[in-house]
Formats: structure tokens, sequence, C-alpha cells
């Protein structure tokens, strides 16, 4: 099977520009293309994690990826997906972040001469004369066009600041920008890009009277609809320290069943003909693809290693088996035992399970808290250092766990 078919198959394409020449162009190796990351973290999160697998896929294939970062864009702010206006970051801020973000690609993408680069478009655009930039430029972008586009049509009714207005112009000449410079023939991105990529291969066509074309992915959706990546605590980052390889392996073990094959299909470089035998999965082996999927994708952000201490905490966990070194852990020390003693509501807030009391309450209240397996019940309920005779595990609901340490 040829990539672009393999692409199709994993259901990753939602729109390109020119089918034959795209086709041909990934499939024999000749597409010099980008993908841009605006630093609006200090850390990469799953929602970049595919463009990141997209980026190694057509690496494998010979194809030239440019990973663009946003030290430019990032001053501005996308609007794309945005209810409201993002928050102004510093270009300290901003600096800060790109640093974390090229520490985090190089563990997925290979860089170096003919294989990838990695560029700032700040660059280029933190020094444009703003007259110079609508002269050469605003002529070619109409405002009744640009209205039309999705990324700005949502804004509309909630206010869309000039600022914001400006970001597909600034997206569209770094297109140009990275042709001239790089030979860049090519721009993927998530689907809500589609308008912001547009106006790139219309800036070349018009400036340059040169082809250039655009693809985009389909976005990661649950069943419901709602974009992947998020949990009651936040999004699930890439950084180790803001979600742990365990929290990470976690949150894909416990996706829907109706999500299983697709982040199979979108996200691993497992084989498609494989994933496509679990299709007819249901009951334990639907588990089994979940954890194979948790366990892949653990080892392509975190390593072997600790995809395999994921894994064991896991068993340990839900099984009764593999090792509890490995579970997520917190210490409780004298300090916490007030007059010798600690309630079930503080416990959950010291042990990270829930952000305050009012929310352990509830969940008390609501029957998911146990204490090495014995429910608590009794909003009220206190213990001393000996009741849990050593090292308990904390559980909340189904899915959330925490080994308890005493220290």
């Amino acid at each position: 099977m040829e990539l672009y078919d393999e692409l199709v198959a994993r259901g990753l394409i939602a729109q390109v520009t020119d089918e034959k020449e795209i086709r041909e162009l990934i499939n024999t190796g000749k597409a010099v293309f980008y993908i841009g990351f605006d630093p609006t973290a200090d850390s990469l999160h799953v929602g970049h994690f595919m463009a990141l697998c997209l980026m190694k896929r057509l690496q494998m294939a010979g194809n030239k990826p440019i990973a663009l970062l946003g030290g430019g864009t990032g001053m501005i702010g996308d609007p794309s997906g945005k209810t409201d206006m993002r928050k102004m970051l510093t270009k300290e801020d901003i600096d800060h972040n790109i640093e974390c973000f090229k520490k985090q690609m190089s563990r997925f993408i290979e860089f170096g001469d003919d294989k990838a680069i990695m560029v700032n478009n700040g660059d280029w655009l933190l020094n444009l004369n703003y007259i110079d930039l609508l002269r050469e430029v605003g002529p070619h972008f109409s405002v009744n066009r640009m209205l039309t586009a999705e990324c700005y049509k949502q804004r509309m009714e909630r206010g869309l600041s000039f600022l914001e207005f400006n970001y597909m112009i600034m997206q569209s000449y770094d297109f140009m920008e990275l042709f001239k410079r790089y030979g860049c023939n090519m721009q993927f991105g998530g689907d809500d890009q589609w308008s912001n990529m547009l106006g790139g291969t219309e800036l070349i066509r018009r400036k340059l009277g040169k082809d250039a074309y655009a693809m985009t992915i389909n976005l990661l959706l649950n069943s419901e609809g709602k974009k992947m990546g998020k949990t009651e605590s936040g999004a699930v980052w890439l950084d180790a320290e803001k979600t742990s390889p365990y929290e990470f392996f976690q949150y894909w073990r416990n996706v829907a069943d109706a999500d299983v094959i697709k982040c199979l299909k979108m996200l691993t470089f497992l084989p498609i003909e494989e994933i496509e035998a679990m299709e007819s999965w249901q009951g334990s082996e639907l588990n089994k693809a979940k954890e194979i999927l948790a366990f892949e994708l653990t080892q392509l952000v975190h390593g072997t290693e600790e995809a395999n201490k994921a894994k064991d905490a896991a068993a340990a966990l839900f099984s009764g088996g593999g090792n509890t070194e490995n579970m997520p852990s917190t210490v409780l020390s004298d300090s916490d035992f007030a007059d010798g003693n600690i309630d079930i509501l503080s416990l959950m807030v010291k042990a990270g399970m829930t952000a305050s009391k009012s929310e352990a309450r509830r969940a008390v209240e609501q029957g998911g808290v146990s204490v090495n397996g014995n429910k608590v019940t009794d909003v009220k309920a206190v213990f001393d250092k000996t009741a849990f005779g050593g090292d308990f595990i904390l559980k909340k609901g189904k899915k959330s766990f925490m080994k308890v340490e005493i220290g």
C-alpha cells in the first residue's frame, strides 16, 4: 500500500487542494512540507501528537519535514477553535516555550542535514515593516472572503479582535517565506486550519506564480464529537512532569470502546492490516486492544522502559498483579495528621485526587471512594496512622488511583 492510500485507510486525510499532485509528491518522497506549532504552553500536548506522528510517517517515506515554531505568530494568537481571545504571551514566555518544544520534538523527528529542519517564524515576522507588509500582501486578501472563513465565523458573535484577524495573513506569509527559503511545497495541519492554509497557497500563486499544496488531517475527536486529549484536570501533556507516563498510559487505556480502533489507526505505527483485524474484537479482546493502544503511545512518547512501568502499574491496580512500585504515589507526613488523625476529605485533597474538599465530599457521597478496596461512605470518616496498616491504595471512581505512603 502506498503512503497516500495508507493515510486514507487510517482516516487521517480531511481535505486536499490537489489530490493527484499531493499523492504523487508524498508517495515519491518529493514533498518538502511544514507543520506549524505555536508555543502557547511549555509542553506539547496530545493535539500536537498526531501532527508529530504524521511528520514521522512522511519522513519515513523519504519526505522532508519542516517544523515551524511560532515565535512570531505566537505573539498574535490563532483564533481557530477558540471562543475567546487567547492570553497574550510575552516574548520571554514564547522563547521559553519554544525551547521546551524543541527538546520534545527531537524525540519524534530526526533533525539534521537533508532529514528535517526546525525553524522559527519570528526570524522573519518580528522584523516586518507594517507599511511594507500591507503593500506587499494586503492587495491579495479579500476581507469579504476572510470573514467567511470558519476560523473567523465562529468568533464574530463573541467579538474578533483586529489582532487575531491578522493571523491568517501571518500564516500565509509563513508559507510563502518557507517556499522561497527552503523550497517548501506543501503545508499540513489540522482541519480547522483549512482557510489559513488556502490563504498561503493563493499568496504563493499570486506573488510567485508557483503552485503549492495543502492537506488537512482530521481532528482527533471522540465518538461524541469532542476533541480528545482533555481530562478533568486539564490537557494530556507530552511532558512527563505535567502528565506522568502512568497517567498518559491510563488516558489511552480508558478510551471509549467506540474510539479505540480509530486511535490505533490514527496514532500508532502498527500495520493497518493488524489493526483492521481488531475491528471485530469485543469484550475482553477490546480491553486488550486498549492496552495495546496505551502501550504503543506511551512507548512513542516516553520510551519502552516507562511504557513497561506504566503497564506494570496498571496491572497491579486492575488485576492484582504487577509491580506496585510503579504506581503514581504521594506521601503523608506527620504534619498531615492533625492530633494523629486525618479525615477522608483532607486525605483526598492531599493525595491530589480532588482539587477541593467540596469535590471530595461529592465523590464520597456518590459512593466512588475506597481505601484498600473498602468503600468509604461517611464524609466524616477519620483515620489514624495504624488504620491503614502501612502504605495503601486510595481510589476515586473506576479509573483514578493513588498509592499513599506513610512517611
